[in-house]
């Protein structure tokens, strides 16, 4: 009897728990979805301002930069308030996170540079914060290819090696944010103090990281 009690307290939190990873993605998608689409409609309808391109570049970078931090933040927050389904998520927000960061270089390189890439070339080599964001966006999108069960079983202990270089990549996008303004760094002075928060909160792991890769 005790048993059948038990199974059914096992399933009931089980569903309870595929429920909550449920209503997160679905607001996880609205949430990473819908701001692009106004952002595009009222980029077209002439109403974002003085400078347009310059907030779809920086409204898409910043989002890009937002989801790379909850997802680093995920792991400790759902160790510490004890909500394990927290980690079922980490997938798709990284996910957000490169989709956003393509965007975020493909609106440089459309609006920005209206697709010279001989000048995207030279951006690259002359301008250390672009160099920076670049080498972010390679190690975020081998990130987002490997994050498929499919691909971490076939990787097996190497998947994890590679994706603890998010701490790495994290820090340069900080380092990529606050080079890139040239007057306000209130803004990007508090994401990269967030940034630097969120690392000596994973300390330990990143000890053992660093301890194993000497």
């Amino acid at each position: 009897m005790n048993a059948r009690v038990n199974d059914k307290q096992a399933a009931k939190m089980k569903l309870t728990v595929k429920m909550k990873v449920l209503i997160a993605k679905v607001l996880i998608h609205l949430g990473a979805i819908l701001p692009v689409i106004w952002l595009y409609y009222v980029a077209l309808n002439d109403n974002l301002g003085a400078d347009p391109v310059k907030e779809v570049i920086h409204f898409t970078g910043i989002g890009g930069f937002n989801l790379l931090l909850v997802t680093l933040a995920l792991s400790p927050l759902a160790k510490t308030f004890k909500l394990g389904f927290l980690m079922a998520l980490r997938r798709l927000l990284g996910l957000y996170a490169f989709a956003y960061a393509l965007l975020h270089v493909l609106n440089f390189i459309v609006f920005e540079l209206q697709f010279d890439f001989s000048l995207l070339l030279s951006e690259i080599i002359k301008r250390p914060y672009i160099t920076i964001g670049f080498v972010a966006l390679i190690l975020l999108f081998a990130l987002a290819v490997t994050s498929f069960d499919a691909i971490r079983r076939k990787m097996g202990r190497s998947w994890q090696s590679l994706h603890n270089f998010i701490y790495l990549l994290v820090l340069l996008v900080g380092i990529h944010f606050y080079w890139s303004v040239k007057s306000e760094v209130i803004e990007p002075g508090i994401y990269l103090a967030l940034t630097l928060i969120l690392l000596v909160w994973r300390r330990d792991k990143i000890k053992r990281w660093l301890s194993l890769k000497s």
